[in-house]
């Protein structure tokens, strides 16, 4: 199997879906939800058959234009809103109360704008501390790694994967944001962590079999070594990801909303993972040890 003689396909695919990301968070940004700006969370059951666009539309009559009104998979109402006091948004649920008939209020969240920004610093420095650790421990793991390719290499080359993992997911999220309303919370965030783990995890085997049989066929070129590498790891990568993409669609369909965007997170990661590892990452260590070569 000799993958890498695509890989500039691959780069150029990788490039695209990277370039509409970026242009797509520079232009749109995130769709934050009130875990990171501040806001309420209430959802409520009707005694009789209330529809979302009832409920948006009396809350929008009250002054509150920017409401977020959805259903839920129980016949509930799911109400955000940049209200973080209770008393204000009890004042606001009276009026409905009156204008659509009695319901039961099953839930309220409220986080203010303060903790909100904590969050968003917070979410940031893990991103940034895993993935200097990250660095750091394939660094380690490969230090007795055979030459010529260096175990920094080795970690850099998963950076660049995750990297481009974790843009090209905050890129669909935030087209799914602008086109679909779709908030980014902190259940994205643990999704963002989770995809991190399982993409190094996958990559973290094929180039430890790089490593293998840089010592076995010492006397092949790099590309004979990553391309033999790939092929004896492939069907165990594809496997794993397909069992997991299995259980993710599952939960996808019959999750329910309040999970729905954070499977959906982890299928579009695992998937973009699963081929970044395969098809970016190994291929990037390729081409970065023969650029190497040509100045040497």
């Amino acid at each position: 199997m000799r993958l890498l003689k695509y890989s500039k396909f691959f780069f150029s695919l990788s490039g695209i879906a990277v370039v509409i990301s970026i242009l797509s968070l520079a232009v749109f940004g995130l769709n934050l939800g009130i875990d990171f700006r501040g806001g309420t969370v209430t959802e409520l059951k009707f005694s009789q058959n209330v529809s979302p666009e009832q409920v948006r539309s009396s809350l929008a009559n009250q002054g509150l234009q920017n409401a977020i009104v959805q259903s839920t998979d129980e016949d509930g109402i799911l109400i955000r809103t940049q209200v973080t006091q209770k008393e204000e948004n009890d004042r606001y649920l009276a009026t409905l109360r009156t204008e659509l008939g009695e319901f039961e209020e099953r839930r309220f969240d409220s986080i203010g704008p303060v903790i909100g920004k904590q969050l968003s610093r917070q979410a940031i420095y893990q991103l940034v501390l895993i993935s200097l650790a990250i660095i750091l421990y394939i660094a380690y793991v490969f230090r007795k790694v055979t030459r010529p390719v260096s175990s920094w290499q080795f970690g850099v080359a998963a950076i660049v994967a995750l990297l481009h993992d974790l843009i090209i997911v905050l890129g669909v999220f935030s087209l799914l944001g602008r086109f679909a309303n779709v908030e980014i919370d902190s259940m994205f965030v643990t999704a963002m962590l989770t995809v991190l783990g399982f993409s190094v995890h996958d990559t973290i085997i094929i180039f430890d079999r790089i490593r293998e049989n840089l010592r076995v066929y010492a006397g092949q070129t790099m590309e004979f070594v990553v391309n033999h590498s790939i092929s004896q790891t492939i069907t165990r990568s594809l496997n794993t990801s397909l069992t997991v993409v299995l259980v993710l669609l599952a939960l996808l369909l019959f999750g329910g909303d309040t999970i729905r965007y954070f499977v959906l997170a982890l299928l579009i990661g695992i998937l973009i993972g699963t081929y970044s590892s395969i098809f970016v990452a190994s291929p990037f260590l390729t081409h970065w040890q023969a650029y190497k070569l040509k100045r040497k």
